[in-house]
């Protein structure tokens, strides 16, 4: 990776950095003799007492001696949060979401991140084939740790035809480097059938089985796919016999793992068993929901959050109605939890939303967009209130995928938008935000 350190934008007052006169519009170069690339040096070397700390003002290098505390921050900012460029995705998998998108979506939807340091930042899933040598070396001797690595198959050559990038077939190698190091990962699959499933999961499982504890958990959702793939490679899907076969595969691992290791280790995410048309595991299934950003146990969690909230609430004194929208997949899961509901004199509609937007295989609430909202509901009895789930939206905003704002669909609509981000959220806003 090149070093490329931006210029310091702001010193904390009476921090470390401003006590040894450090200034904003110096330029870091080095912390006790090593250049700092990015925001991993600078939090792992600014971790120690003593510190040297080299400074470019004006063309001139400037030499500070800086003591604090241990873990104490050195107080400086920088224009960016990872005092880098993001690191791009070289890689050409065969079941990209972002090659399945349809033209004109926003150019943040575009962008392929394949960097490590948003791994062990943000937990964000990197398949490690972007990283070169002296780089990965770099995340072994800083220790980064945990973690989330995006797998898909341990056979090489099975992996490299996923991602179609040659380095891709090092996968094993560099899994067992992270073990060697004391660095533990989480790890994703995505299942698509012909090609990693079937005897091909099982080397992938049993080889990460054999990784662990450095293998802290292991998720595998199935391959989505939309209806933009005209020009891409053809993906079959799952239907509901070849998700209980899968279901049936992986619960024989979970079980040798849990006897072996005290953990599954492996988890399904929810959408495998609404497809198979079974129940959701129970809570303890789950262990501690390690992988709940792949949907693993996510419809578990919000039940157990929505029924403790409502356990807890007297029926209303009124009646209230209100509209839900979610996706099409879960729709008989939720009828049959807010039928808990009705002591409480809440009457409520759930309306499951076509995802017309993207198509294919695609049934999940978080997916939905506005468009797909205005297209179901507009000729719906819909009552003065929609809850939605808040994944539909984009984080800290109140766009949709499509780039419709929430005011555009309920001016579209005629009701009032409420996102709702967990089960215990759900009770609140229908007990107390419509008084």
């Amino acid at each position: 990776m090149k070093i490329s350190v931006q210029p310091i934008t702001y010193v904390a007052p009476d921090s470390p950095a401003a006590r040894c006169g450090i200034r904003a519009g110096d330029a870091l170069l080095a912390i006790n003799g090593e250049p700092v690339r990015d925001l991993i040096d600078y939090e792992k070397l600014t971790a120690e007492r003593i510190l040297h700390v080299d400074v470019c003002r004006e063309g001139k290098t400037i030499s500070c001696r800086v003591k604090k505390e241990e873990y104490e921050p050195l107080g400086l900012s920088f224009e960016t949060s990872l005092m880098s460029r993001m690191q791009t995705c070289k890689n050409h998998c065969v079941f990209c979401f972002i090659d399945q998108m349809p033209r004109g979506v926003r150019s943040s939807l575009q962008v392929k991140d394949d960097d490590w340091r948003m791994s062990f930042i943000m937990g964000n899933y990197v398949t490690l084939t972007n990283v070169n040598d002296e780089e990965f070396d770099r995340i072994l001797r800083r220790r980064v740790s945990p973690l989330y690595v995006s797998v898909h198959a341990i056979d090489p050559v099975v992996r490299t035809r996923i991602m179609k990038n040659p380095s891709a077939g090092r996968i094993r190698e560099r899994l067992e480097a992270l073990k060697a190091a004391g660095i533990q990962f989480h790890a994703q699959i995505v299942l698509c059938p012909g090609i990693n499933d079937g005897a091909i999961l099982a080397e992938t499982l049993t080889v990460l089985g054999e990784l662990a504890p450095a293998t802290a958990s292991v998720a595998i959702v199935p391959v989505g796919v939309t209806k933009f793939r005209e020009k891409l490679e053809h993906l079959d899907t799952f239907d509901r016999e070849g998700s209980k076969a899968v279901i049936e595969q992986v619960s024989r691992f979970q079980s040798a793992f849990l006897q072996k290791l005290g953990t599954r280790l492996v988890f399904l995410s929810d959408e495998w068993y609404l497809n198979a048309q079974m129940p959701i595991p129970p809570t303890e299934y789950y262990e501690d929901y390690g992988q709940i950003e792949n949907g693993v146990g996510m419809l578990r969690l919000f039940e157990n959050d929505f029924l403790d909230a409502l356990s807890e609430k007297e029926p209303l004194s009124e009646e209230r109605r209100v509209s839900m929208a979610g996706g099409t997949a879960a729709a008989p899961f939720f009828w049959d939890l807010y039928r808990a509901l009705d002591p409480y004199r809440i009457h409520w509609k759930l309306y499951p939303i076509p995802n017309r937007y993207f198509g294919g295989n695609v049934h999940v609430g978080g997916l939905v967009t506005g468009q797909d909202l205005c297209e179901e509901l507009c000729d719906k009895p819909l009552e003065k209130t929609l809850l939605i789930p808040g994944n539909m939206l984009r984080a800290k905003e109140d766009v949709f995928l499509d780039g419709m704002t929430v005011s555009d669909v309920e001016s579209a609509l005629h009701v009032r938008i409420v996102p709702v981000s967990d089960g215990a959220d759900l009770v609140r806003k229908l007990f107390e935000d419509f008084v």
